[in-house]
């Protein structure tokens, strides 16, 4: 294999053996457990999993999705937690190359994974990741080419502020909380990574994904309002947009509005 297909191969395989270590994220975070210990066991009969029924996809395939101790049946979530991690970060490698920013853009990125499959079954998100990665955003950016701390720091207070405004004006107007404190943690994260520039296209991208999925859901379910739709996964996808594709949308928005002029 060549080099220039072996090194993506590895950024892709990589990607998925780190997914796994997230679907123990996912699944032990939300109970207040450790990630560490004890190690990865059967929920049903506790059969402790063997690192040969542990390998990113491959196990799940040969195993059929069962449980080799009880044969009860395992989620579909643990090899598309896997696969998604792993496309996510070849496409990050491909993008980006093997640079600190890929480092910094590969931790931002599963940390979204595990902050959008723990939000949709327990409508959650994390202090441990959105607070740490907070933190984490704003260190790198001393470190990151093109990326200054006043930018991750105004991306912080942009990103935190833009939603505890909505929210409070919100609870203001209704009475009612319609946001939680988990997103505008998340999305001051999201600047403290991206900067503020993304924190407008962000909000933008997620709020009109989100309408869009949420209005078809009500109808679906005929639903009224009231129905709680979380909105991390929006958030991330509208940071992931940012990611791959955020500038150059942007620059196509403002070459049709007149502002941009090359």
């Amino acid at each position: 294999m060549t080099p220039f297909l072996m090194y993506p191969f590895f950024a892709f395989v990589f990607g998925m053996v780190v997914g796994s270590f997230l679907n123990v994220c996912i699944c032990r975070l939300p109970k207040n457990e450790s990630v560490v210990s004890p190690p990865s066991h059967c929920p049903d009969c506790s059969y402790q999993i063997r690192w040969y029924d542990n390998i990113p996809l491959l196990s799940y395939l040969l195993l059929r999705g069962k449980c080799r101790g009880c044969g009860s049946h395992i989620s579909l979530q643990y090899p598309l937690v896997e696969m998604l991690n792993g496309v996510l970060t070849l496409l990050l490698f491909l993008r980006f190359g093997p640079t600190l920013v890929f480092a910094a853009l590969f931790l931002f990125c599963s940390a979204l994974v595990v902050i959008t499959f723990i939000d949709i079954e327990h409508q959650i998100i994390p202090d441990e990741i959105s607070l740490s990665g907070i933190v984490v955003g704003f260190v790198l950016s001393f470190f990151l080419k093109g990326h200054t701390w006043l930018n991750s720091l105004l991306g912080i207070l942009l990103g935190g502020g833009s939603l505890l405004l909505v929210a409070y004006l919100y609870q203001r107007l209704t009475g009612k909380d319609g946001m939680g404190g988990g997103d505008i943690k998340l999305l001051a994260m999201m600047g403290a990574f991206l900067g503020w520039k993304a924190v407008p296209f962000i909000i933008f991208a997620s709020s009109l994904v989100g309408s869009l999925i949420g209005v078809s859901i009500m109808l679906l379910q005929k639903k009224d309002t009231k129905l709680a739709i979380p909105f991390g996964p929006y958030l991330a996808f509208g940071a992931v947009l940012y990611v791959f594709y955020g500038r150059s949308l942007i620059r196509w928005y403002l070459g049709l509005s007149g502002f941009y002029q090359g």
